[in-house]
Formats: structure tokens, C-alpha cells, sequence
């Protein structure tokens, strides 16, 4: 009767061994360490971006751009046309603020949970609740449950940042790049804009009737931070929803997941 209930829980008992025996190892949570490194140097580097997109924008809400087309002086003020984008600027920046610091906690809390005494208390746990379920005795509740919150807190970040950063890897890397390169070039295009010079006012009463045509024509920069303002609003918001998914949904989802199979490892 021993022997075979002790048959019964041994899939259970050789899977809580082995995790015993891999808290003792340091290769499972350097690596989970490195893709978290990676994480919080991308939401860094979005975040300087984002800080250094919000100070050009501003610099360009407050000046005045002068345009003469076809000659005739036309004083434009592109503050208003900057409005929207810079307030979702700054909202992207407290959000990468967010992500950096949600990733920094989350290399705090693995360091802990991978420290020599969780490990211990963790092997001894494990080696109670073995031996239990060996003489064919079933463990008490309390004790299961404190085998399941020691495996959490060991594995549960671990396991959630190699998750969270493959996924990031094979749906989003190639998102992300593209949409952090054009935020980058967005600040350089939008100083370009802003410094434009007008028509040069020496200009000969031949020159203007020349450029008449084209004058008439004539693209506003404010028409042109416009565009290159919409332009950017979308790249921003594919980066909140690249960071929201690996900083807030993905995680919440691994770890429920993680619960869930835990219970059910040590029903």
C-alpha cells in the first residue's frame, strides 16, 4: 500500500526534487537576470528619448516660424499644432519611467528570492514533503502550501522574465526597433523644422514674380510638423503597448499561469 501510493506521487516528488536541486544553481537566474538587464537598458533608452523629444517640442512651442510665400510675410505659430503630441510625450515618458522601475524591482526581487537561504529553507521543505509522501504519509496542508510559495518565490520571476522576453523577442523586437528609431530621428526633423529661415528679403521684384507659382504652393512648416507630429503619435503609441505588455500584462498572466500549475503539481 506504501509502495503504491508512493508510485502514485512520483512524478510530483522527482519534480520537486530537481527544482531543489536547481536552486542551488546560478545559470537559470543569471540568464533570467540578462533578459531582464535587457529590458530595463530598452526602456531607458526609450525614456531618454521620450525626455528628449518633450524638450525639442517645447523649444518648438516657443517660437514663431516666418514664411513668405510668394513674397507676402506670414507669421505661424506652431504651439497649438504641438500640443497634443507633447502632452502624449510626457505621458510616454512617466510610462517609461514606470517600465524602468517595474524592471529594476523585478531584478531586486529575483536577486532575493535566489539568495543561499531561500534555497536552503526551500531543499528543506522540499526533503520534508518527500520523505512524507515516500512512507506513503500525506503531507499537511500547510506544509504543501509552504512548498508552493518557496517554489514561487524561488522560480516565479525567473520563469516570467525568460517567458515575457521571448515572446518580446519573437512579436515585438522588430516593432520596437523600428518605432524607437523613428522617435530618435522625429527630435532632429522637428529642430530642422522649426529652424527653417524664410525667403531672403533682397529678393529683386523678377525673383518673387519667378516664384509666384510655387509660392502659392507653398508647404507650411507648421503643416509639416503637423504631419511629422502624426507621425510620431503612432510610433508612441506602438512603444505603450510594446511596454505595457512586458512590464504589466504578460507578467500578471505568467504568473497566474505559474500559480495555477503549482496547486495542481501538489494536489
Amino acid at each position: 500500500m506504501i509502495r503504491s501510493e508512493s508510485q502514485l506521487h512520483k512524478p510530483s516528488m522527482i519534480l520537486v526534487i530537481l527544482l531543489a536541486m536547481l536552486a542551488w544553481f546560478p545559470l537559470f537566474d543569471n540568464l533570467a537576470q540578462t533578459q531582464v538587464d535587457a529590458g530595463l537598458k530598452r526602456a531607458l533608452a526609450s525614456y531618454a528619448t521620450a525626455r528628449t523629444l518633450n524638450a525639442s517640442i517645447s523649444v518648438a512651442q516657443g517660437t514663431q516660424t516666418a514664411v513668405q510665400p510668394a513674397g507676402v510675410g506670414v507669421v505661424l505659430a506652431p504651439g497649438e499644432v504641438l500640443d497634443p503630441v507633447n502632452d502624449l510625450v510626457e505621458q510616454f515618458s512617466d510610462l517609461m519611467l514606470i517600465a524602468s522601475a517595474s524592471f529594476g524591482v523585478q531584478k531586486l526581487l529575483m536577486e532575493m528570492g535566489a539568495s543561499w537561504v531561500v534555497s536552503l529553507v526551500l531543499s528543506l521543505v522540499a526533503v520534508g514533503w518527500v520523505a512524507m509522501l515516500w512512507r506513503g504519509q500525506a503531507p499537511p496542508r500547510l506544509l504543501t502550501r509552504g512548498l508552493a510559495v518557496l517554489l514561487l518565490i524561488r522560480f516565479a520571476l525567473s520563469v516570467t522574465a525568460l517567458v515575457s522576453d521571448g515572446l518580446f523577442q519573437a512579436f515585438m523586437d522588430e516593432r520596437y526597433q523600428a518605432s524607437q528609431s523613428f522617435i530618435e530621428n522625429s527630435e532632429a526633423e522637428i529642430e530642422e523644422l522649426t529652424s527653417e529661415t524664410p525667403v531672403a528679403d533682397d529678393q529683386t521684384l523678377v525673383e518673387r514674380m519667378r516664384n509666384w507659382t510655387e509660392g502659392l504652393q507653398f508647404e507650411s512648416p507648421v503643416a509639416r510638423l503637423q504631419e511629422a507630429a502624426d507621425r510620431a503619435i503612432e510610433h508612441i503609441l506602438n512603444l505603450i503597448v510594446i511596454f505595457s505588455l512586458q512590464t504589466i500584462l504578460m507578467p500578471l498572466l505568467i504568473l497566474w499561469l505559474l500559480v495555477g500549475l503549482s496547486k495542481r503539481m501538489l494536489r
